[in-house]
């Protein structure tokens, strides 16, 4: 079975996209709703998180997402230490939901796939991308979130030139009507080259 991650800077469609692929009976992993999960369901996780942050971090068994978003926004060290602790938890829940699985490939879609070398374990890589106007009109309305805000959030990610570079597929996602037929073309490709194996 095929592993084929999907991703894109924030503000890009990757959701609008991994929902197209469920549309073709493709299973879908969303990297960052397991990790929330995790961070309320594993005992293991929130012990680590409560050591690194304090008991701010959590109400009871949930997580206080602000506070912590808070403490690692400008700090790149404690991001990473966060990472480090959702990372491989994340990873390990996912290789358990693959071995369920009984489709041709499945769906990897994950914010920061190639900024944490995931895209390594993936047999390919998709890119989803749009104009920097359309992703910030596209946050404003979802979070109501400022432009400066938004901005902030975008260059802590690697550019779309960047991440490029290592993608097999990119999507252009500007027009649904569109991208749904460039995700249908992909989903082809990608059954052909199974069959080719």
């Amino acid at each position: 079975m095929k592993i084929v991650g999907l991703t894109g800077g924030i503000g890009s469609g990757k959701t609008t996209v991994a929902g197209f692929f469920k549309d073709l009976q493709v299973p879908v992993y969303i990297a960052d709703d397991a990790g929330k999960r995790l961070m309320k369901t594993s005992e293991e996780i929130r012990n680590k998180i409560i050591s690194l942050f304090g008991q701010a971090a959590y109400d009871g068994n949930q997580p206080d997402r602000k506070y912590i978003a808070s403490r690692v926004f400008n700090d790149a060290e404690q991001l990473q230490k966060l990472n480090q602790i959702i990372h491989p938890a994340v990873e390990t829940d996912f290789r358990e939901w693959v071995s369920r699985q009984e489709a041709k490939y499945v769906i990897y879609e994950a914010a920061i796939l190639f900024e944490t070398g995931s895209y390594k374990k993936c047999d390919l890589s998709i890119l989803v991308t749009a104009p920097q106007k359309l992703r910030i009109e596209r946050l404003q309305k979802r979070d109501q979130s400022t432009k400066d805000e938004i901005r902030q959030r975008m260059d802590n990610q690697w550019s779309d030139e960047k991440k490029a570079e290592l993608a097999d597929f990119i999507i252009k996602n500007e027009e649904l009507k569109d991208t749904r037929l460039q995700v249908e073309h992909i989903h082809n490709k990608i059954l052909k080259a199974g069959q080719n194996c």
